[in-house]
């Protein structure tokens, strides 16, 4: 796992997608695939903050257990 201090500056081309199930309250988290990376992940209320970096492999183990 990796990490970028500013998630718009390091990732400006990211292509961020917010769950369909995502409240109005913006609590919610935004997942990116980054080519050099794997799957970034932002919280979406800050865009401009941190975001943290996974491989496809640690993401699919993550999401394979939930």
């Amino acid at each position: 796992m990796g990490q970028v201090p500013n998630a718009q500056r390091a990732l400006p081309d990211a292509a961020w997608r917010k769950s369909g199930r995502s409240g109005k309250q913006g609590n919610c988290v935004e997942l990116a695939p980054v080519r050099a990376h794997g799957i970034a992940v932002r919280n979406s209320r800050f865009p401009e903050g941190p975001a943290l970096l996974f491989s496809v492999a640690a993401m699919s183990a993550f999401v394979d257990a939930i």
